[in-house]
Parts: structure tokens; sequence; C-alpha cells
């Protein structure tokens, strides 16, 4: 089956947020699931990323990623990395090499300044959208000649405010850092919260003052048939999930 990445006007190099199809993997795993820490087969799993290098151009070893752990850790690459560090995002200006991020329902962020030839890619959940990923990203990108006014930041599939139920704990967490997230979230059932995570993204990019920042659109929870969701797996009862791959490459 042929692979069928997300892809934006606006970022102008090679890149792709990959969808569930064209995979290896089976049962709830079933399609293109590149999570290596997943319960997986390991044999679909290097199959199934071994495609998505090979639709990126590059060979399976420059394919890079890194350890994701929910912070707002950088890391600048400029070739490949034996070891997957323990970070949320990868910056480069090195041609040929590819920059890839796991999620399944928080946010892959694609960076590109095409002018002055610099890329990120950063994974963006609650936790490092608070802590500062997107902003860390961008910094690193200018310590590599970028131009964050030349920069344009795509948020790839990801889950939406529709589904994304929270308490009030999460809710003041926000607010009690500033007043005016509050305007992130809608009114739920009973005490919960609907918390708008791409387009609190939006707000923290534009606030960095990158040159385009958008949406793809696309909800993990709500398209079982193209994403893996680690809500919907945790509503439904299932054992594990699967990870979507977003890459980009000079």
């Amino acid at each position: 089956m042929t692979l069928a990445p997300i892809t934006s006007d606006a970022l102008p190099v090679q890149h792709g947020f990959f969808t569930r199809k064209g995979g290896a993997s089976s049962g709830i795993f079933a399609g293109l699931n590149c999570g290596t820490g997943s319960t997986d087969l390991a044999g679909a799993v290097a199959i199934n990323r071994a495609r998505v290098a090979e639709a990126m151009g590059v060979p399976l070893d420059h394919l890079l990623g890194v350890h994701q752990i929910h912070s707002a850790e950088v890391v600048p690459v400029t070739g490949p990395v034996p070891v997957r560090p323990h970070a949320d995002a990868m910056v480069t200006a090195t041609p040929g090499v590819a920059l890839s991020i796991l999620t399944a329902d928080c946010q892959p962020v694609l960076f590109a300044d095409a002018r002055a030839g610099v890329i990120g890619a950063a994974h963006a959940g609650w936790r490092g959208s608070v802590g500062g990923v997107l902003e860390a990203t961008v910094d690193a990108m200018e310590g590599l000649g970028a131009h964050r006014r030349d920069i344009s930041a795509i948020i790839g599939p990801c889950i939406s405010q529709g589904a994304y139920e929270v308490g009030p704990e999460f809710f003041y967490s926000f607010t009690d850092a500033d007043p005016a997230y509050s305007r992130f979230f809608a009114t739920g059932k009973g005490d919960r919260m609907l918390f708008d995570l791409p387009g609190f993204g939006l707000h923290r990019l534009r606030e960095a003052g990158v040159g385009h920042a958008a949406w793809t659109g696309h909800c993990t929870y709500h398209d079982a048939e193209r994403f893996f969701s680690f809500r919907r797996t945790t509503h439904a009862g299932e054992a594990d999930y699967g990870r979507l791959i977003s890459v980009i490459r000079l």
C-alpha cells in the first residue's frame, strides 16, 4: 500500500506528516506504526521506518529521532546520531539529514527557513508547549543561521479541542501561569473543560515571532482510519497504540 503523508505548501522543503497508511503492522498497530517503544513486532516497525526513509530519500541511518521526554530540550544535528538523545526537538542545516518526531495526539511541529537552509522538528504536547519547546526550537534554528521572521512552522495531525477533555486542575495549571490562557478552554460536561492544544501551539509560535504558523486541521482522535491516538486507545481499553511519524529534510 502506498504511503499517504500530509504536506503543507508553507514548508518549501521535503517533509511529510505520515498517516498510518502503507505500513506493515497489524492488529491494534495496523498500518505505519513507527514507534520503536511500542509492543508491536520489532520487524514490522523496522519495515515501516525503512519505508518512511525511502519515501524521504534518505538512508535509514539518516532518519533521525530523539527519545522524547516532554521537555524543552533541543538537539542541533550535523550528521547521523548513533544514540537517540533525550530531548523533544531537533534542528539542522545539514542536507540529507531527516529529522523525525513521533506522536499519537501530541503536536508534531515541522519548521523551515528555506532561505537560510535550516529546519527543525518538535514534539509538543501540553507539557512541552508550556515548557517552551516551540520557542526553544526557534532559538536553536537561529543559532544555525535562521531568521525567525523567515521561519514557517506547521502543526501536523494532533488531538483537537472537541476530544481533549481535562479536569479543573489542568485548567488552573494554565490560568495560574497566565489568566489569558483561559481562552484556550471551552466548557465541557460537569466540571470538565475542553483544551485547544493546536490553538495554544499556534499562539506560542506566533508570540515567538515566526513568519508563518498554521495547523493542518487534522484530528488524531476523530479519524481512526488515518491516525493513531493515545486517548482513543485509552478510551477503548486497548493495551497499546501506534505512533505516527512526521519528518522533514533539506
